[in-house]
């Protein structure tokens, strides 16, 4: 018999290929449909010139300076002063390049709401991965309309804006036991703002407890890395803040305003604000709120209510912790033995959809969606942009709240009555409600004795004044 007439076995019928199961896009459709709202609340606010704070001008001449490859002086806190000695926040010169191609402060809204949004895609991922597609988009949904984010997106730009996505994607990491991806996205933090190294430790300290037991190694670099971020905090806090700053840091005093039992009433409604409609208190029962302590922490310390009040900016890095201690407090209840628990831990991500929607229907800054008025620039405005466009570019001007964040992509601003020393070309304030006196020139030579400064005109309550050149008496 040759050994072609061998018989041979049929080949074995091939196993069918498995198709990749495709990649969900839930958490960028939430993004995506977050992101037009916080367009909305920012630009919109900025249209309509409805400022109560001048750090959108700060940061605009922090990064300015940033995209010019210069020191980043931002002169309204003094001439010449170098935002690092304020805060630590050297991630800010990540937003120069894109300032270098599109200049103005409209730039720093825009960062800030992609940067918000892309933070909603791993909280949404999480809850769906844990918890389900339904009820993952319902807890992502919450978190991106939570008060905390909207307040913060409301107020100006932050450097925390850069915070909250670090954040949710260290925590997803957590929640899937990606221990080095978790330390890896906490480290910038060290770089956002000074007090966040402690953020960090509390971070590295939540890993090492959730892989205490089955990966000696990570609970061991956790935790040393949690020792090194406190010893970095400790010295921006002393050496590199001080080094910027010759009065050293600037905000200890915020720290003596009657102590952790000031405004008590205030801080306890706050955080029944942090824990209650984002959460139902179940995010109390996960070690991921750990993370949330130091900024928690250094609040409850202060007596200042700008810190303790649910509105400004400060307490948008709590809502990413708060959603997926959430989910996982809520991916571990499911599992108890007492029904009613099961049954309360399942029902809270609609029932945080349900707060959340609720609340930004009527108390929240969305709550303005539905206003005409939202999308358009008042006549006011466009009068005060026609007056302040009389100002030519590069002069030095000292202004206040309202429209300073016209001028800083274009002029030197000083911060009014903070000019130390040096004598502005222009002078422009609000003067609506007469605070600065019926003339505002007197108010001008006042700041300046020895000046004079003629009034050249005034569009809704703003006063735009420019310095006499001539000799006195001429």
């Amino acid at each position: 018999m040759t050994s072609d007439a061998i018989a041979r076995p049929a080949p074995a019928a091939a196993a069918p290929a498995k198709t990749a199961e495709p990649r969900w896009a839930g958490p960028w459709l939430v993004a995506a449909a977050l992101l037009p709202v916080y367009l909305v609340l920012s630009v919109g606010r900025f249209r309509r010139m409805d400022w109560a704070s001048w750090d959108l001008g700060i940061f605009e001449q922090a990064i300015r300076a940033y995209a010019h490859l210069r020191e980043p002086v931002a002169d309204l806190k003094g001439p010449g002063f170098n935002i690092l000695g304020d805060h630590f926040s050297p991630v800010i010169a990540l937003v120069a390049p894109v300032y270098r191609v599109f200049p103005g402060p409209l730039t720093l809204l825009v960062v800030q709401a992609l940067l918000f949004a892309l933070s909603a895609v791993p909280v949404t991922r999480a809850a769906g991965r844990l918890l389900g597609k339904a009820r993952g988009v319902a807890v992502g949904v919450a978190y991106g309309l939570s008060w905390g984010v909207q307040r913060a997106v409301e107020f100006d730009f932050h450097e925390i804006a850069f915070a909250v996505p670090l954040l949710a994607f260290a925590l997803e990491a957590v929640l899937a036991r990606r221990w080095r991806a978790a330390l890896l996205w906490g480290l910038p933090l060290v770089l956002v703002k000074e007090d966040l190294g402690f953020t960090l430790a509390a971070l590295a300290v939540v890993v090492a407890w959730r892989a205490r037991g089955t990966d000696r190694r990570t609970t061991w670099t956790a935790l040393g890395l949690a020792a090194a971020a406190c010893v970095f905090a400790v010295l921006v806090f002393t050496v590199f803040i001080p080094a910027f700053a010759t009065d050293g840091y600037g905000y200890w005093h915020k720290i003596d305003g009657g102590g952790p039992l000031a405004g008590l009433g205030t801080k306890l409604t706050t955080l029944a604000w942090v824990l209650v409609p984002t959460s139902g208190l179940l995010a109390l029962r996960s070690p991921l709120l750990l993370v949330a302590a130091p900024t928690l922490g250094w609040r409850f310390l202060s007596g200042d209510d700008h810190y303790w009040s649910t509105d400004w900016h400060y307490s948008a890095v709590l809502m990413p912790v708060v959603a997926l201690a959430l989910v996982d407090a809520i991916d571990a209840l499911r599992r108890d033995r007492r029904p009613w628990l099961r049954s309360y831990a399942l029902q809270m991500p609609a029932a945080v959809l349900a707060a959340s929607l609720a609340l930004a229907a009527t108390a929240m800054p969305t709550s303005r969606l539905t206003q005409a008025d939202t999308y358009r620039k008042p006549e006011r405005v466009v009068a005060v942009e026609r007056l302040l466009a009389r100002i030519p570019d590069g002069a030095t001007v000292e202004a206040d709240t309202t429209p300073l964040t016209r001028l800083t992509s274009r002029c030197r601003v000083l911060w009014i009555g903070g000019s130390k020393g040096v004598v502005p070309d222009w002078i422009t304030i609000d003067n609506g409600n007469k605070w600065a006196g019926e003339d505002p020139t007197v108010y001008a030579s006042q700041l300046h004795p020895g000046e004079r400064y003629t009034l050249v005109g005034e569009a809704g309550g703003i006063v735009l004044m420019q310095r006499d050149t001539a000799p006195a008496g001429g």
